[in-house]
């Protein structure tokens, strides 16, 4: 199939506008790597928008027909384990992974090349080009509509095994009234700064093997987990076990993030009907202050009570980076009011947020589910958590982060083996939602 350096025509559903790619070029400084907000926003077709940083005054524009958009996202969609209307997470886990899209090399390139020819507009993949050929990699921050809220540009394909993680630096974009606003406060970053560690915390409830059980399973002590795990002790906090600690609430939380740098969560989190009700799950009891409906003994930890609080609990302090290594953890985007567990964390002082765009198989259920990996499924979710945890500790965690996706690119582009397939390292996005700098190029209203 072709793409976009491959066909002028491909994915604009419009007449070709008469503008060169290698304009993007005119007033890029020396040095300075290009940046531009990239904007979807649905209608009765998808309406595209991006503005480059050094160009604050050429704002591009199209749209695409949405007979173009929905056939390749409803494709998008039955390829993700996140459960579809009328089914079971069971359900959803067993037909992603069991003959599953994202583990078929040939028919996830199928899949790339389609989504790229029907969302990539063609003036953009020509500046994209024409940026790549001068030798100036890109930063897009990109800002999705609830229908394309789960596309991975990382998977975009451009030309031949490469994909769009090759080209440039993703980053979500929060919308500019949160990132924005005049009362929001970043937190402090230092690199000797205590790291807050909820690795696979106990529900309260609910058996290790059950819903909202354990999501690591046993963990090896020579794994590289557990050496991650071990090299963080002099600024982890709390101190003591970091694996399945039942002690580990709000409040606990709010105690061990006052002074911290970063936040590792590894454990569950549940999407409701809203952004706002999107569940961590911590070890809270039923006796934990907040306004979020019980399960049984357990109350989770909402969204809106981590960015507002209630019922005599204050708002969280987050600190500058954090990261929610659980199923669909970063839904924000699937909702016309994008106000999910990212947009709290970042309204409450974090910088970079990373998540996930879908439900992430734990190494059990891949090893259960595709036959094609069996005992080999050891360490893909383990090994994320790795590289996520070591992009939070560079100067720059979204770059850091696309470099272990593009090695995992080329290793599932190259040989095809399922255990680098992008099924857990696709659904890996981090949004940076710096301090507005002061006197900024491009206006906030953008």
């Amino acid at each position: 199939m072709s793409n976009w350096r491959d066909d002028p025509q491909l994915g604009s559903p419009l007449p070709i506008l008469k503008t060169e790619g290698a304009n993007v070029l005119i007033d890029l400084p020396d040095g300075a790597r290009p940046t531009a907000r990239l904007r979807f926003v649905d209608g009765a077709d998808l309406f595209v928008s991006w503005v480059w940083a050094h160009q604050p005054d050429s704002p591009r524009m199209t749209i695409i027909g949405r007979e173009l958009v929905s056939p390749v996202l409803d494709r998008l969609a039955r390829a993700l384990p996140t459960p579809l209307a009328g089914e079971t997470g069971i359900d959803a886990l067993r037909r992603a992974l069991t003959d599953g899209v994202l583990l078929d090399a040939d028919r996830e390139q199928h899949l790339a090349q389609a989504l790229t020819a029907a969302l990539v507009p063609q003036w953009l993949g020509s500046e994209l080009n024409a940026l790549e050929q001068a030798g100036r990699r890109p930063h897009l921050r990109i800002q999705l509509s609830p229908s394309t809220a789960q596309l991975p540009w990382e998977l975009l394909s451009t030309s031949g095994d490469e994909r769009g993680i090759d080209m440039a630096d993703v980053s979500v974009l929060l919308p500019p009234t949160l990132r924005n606003d005049p009362a929001r406060t970043v937190s402090p970053w230092s690199p000797e700064a205590p790291v807050v560690a909820v690795l696979d915390p106990v529900v309260p409830g609910f058996a290790t093997g059950g819903e909202l059980g354990s999501v690591l399973g046993p963990v090896d002590a020579a794994s590289p987990l557990a050496q991650a795990v071990q090299e963080l002790d002099a600024r982890r906090i709390p101190s003591g076990a970091a694996l399945r600690r039942s002690d580990i609430g709000r409040i606990a939380l709010a105690e061990a993030v006052a002074d911290a740098g970063r936040l590792l969560y590894v454990g569950h989190v549940t999407a409701s009907t809203h952004a706002l009700d999107a569940r961590l799950h911590l070890s809270d009891g039923a006796d934990a202050p907040g306004t979020t409906p019980l399960i049984g003994a357990h109350r989770p930890y909402s969204a809106a009570e981590i960015a507002l609080g209630g019922d005599a609990l204050a708002p969280l302090r987050s600190p500058n980076r954090v990261a929610l290594i659980a199923c669909d953890s970063g839904t924000d985007m699937r909702f016309a009011e994008p106000t999910g567990l990212v947009a709290a964390f970042a309204h409450r002082g974090a910088e970079y947020v990373t998540a996930t765009r879908w439900t992430l198989p734990t190494e059990a259920g891949l090893r259960r589910l595709a036959p094609q990996l069996g005992d080999r499924a050891a360490g893909m979710l383990t090994d994320a958590i790795v590289a996520v945890n070591a992009a939070h500790e560079a100067a720059d965690p979204v770059a850091a982060l696309g470099a272990w996706q593009r090695e995992q690119r080329m290793l599932w582009t190259s040989t095809g083996d399922p255990r680098h397939s992008p099924i857990i390292w696709g659904a890996l996005a981090t949004a940076w939602t710096p301090a507005p700098a002061a006197g900024a190029s491009i206006p906030s209203r953008n």
